[in-house]
């Protein structure tokens, strides 16, 4: 297992954004219906819905919105979604992959474009940047989960890749195919993840100055107003004393 990942993501602000509590509930509910149709309706038979259910509660969206959203797939007036991946580059060059579910592609397609334009990005084709991330696994771990070293033991005989912890928490790396298979492991340890998901770790992280830093959240937000957009990742590590300044 090698060192500490510097890797920041969209997720991780979150909690200090109440107001956008609306929209990430119905981003919540729409990742359950699409795991829920991917698979068997049960969180016990479908490793997907599982982690979604979870992720759900931990993010407080109510029982009857969970249900109601597993039983949305089913349903024959329930919508089609897709996934769809977008990849480009933001402001001071940094590298983002930007990934959907959708029920038009066209307007999420003009929505993203849009976005990340208006703040200083632009998009590419598909892979232009993709190469310089790796597709893991991901779970991540409250820091009362335990110390370091007791999740780094945990998840080393999980079968886990890489562990970073720090004061915000841990973060647990797999190979993709071993995602659910170490997330079981590890809650019989450290009980419940926080979530586990598949996702894009980069390999190399690009420093991001002040200006160039209040561009990229100002397009990381407009991209989280958005109800299509599930996640946005990127290679962009910004110091704490830029993110001091920016408040």
């Amino acid at each position: 297992m090698a060192g500490h990942s510097k890797f920041k993501n969209i997720m991780h602000r979150k909690g200090a954004q109440d107001k956008k509590r609306s929209a990430l509930f119905s981003k919540l509910s729409r990742e359950i219906t699409v795991a829920a149709r991917m698979g068997l309706p049960d969180p016990n038979m479908n490793a997907r819905l599982r982690q979604a259910v979870i992720t759900a509660r931990k993010e407080g969206l109510p029982k009857d919105n969970i249900e109601r959203s597993i039983n949305k797939a089913s349903g024959g007036d329930a919508a089609n979604y897709e996934e769809i991946r977008y990849e480009g580059f933001g402001p001071g060059g940094v590298a983002l992959i930007i990934e959907a579910l959708t029920d038009n592609r066209n307007r999420t397609a003009t929505n993203v474009r849009t976005a990340v334009s208006k703040n200083g990005g632009n998009l590419g084709a598909g892979g232009s940047v993709s190469h310089g991330f790796d597709r893991l696994g991901l779970i991540s771990y409250p820091a009362s989960a335990g110390d370091a070293e007791k999740v780094f033991e945990a998840a080393l005989e999980a079968g886990a890749e890489d562990v970073s912890s720090s004061e915000d928490g841990h973060e647990i790396w797999t190979a993709q195919e071993a995602l659910h298979e170490v997330a079981k492991a590890l809650e019989a340890v450290l009980g419940e993840a926080d979530g586990a998901k598949l996702a894009w770790r980069p390999q190399t992280m690009v420093s991001v100055g002040e200006e160039d830093a209040g561009k990229l959240l100002k397009l990381i937000d407009a991209l989280d107003d958005d109800d299509d957009v599930q996640t946005v990742w990127g290679n962009y590590d910004v110091p704490e004393e830029v993110m001091a300044k920016l408040g």
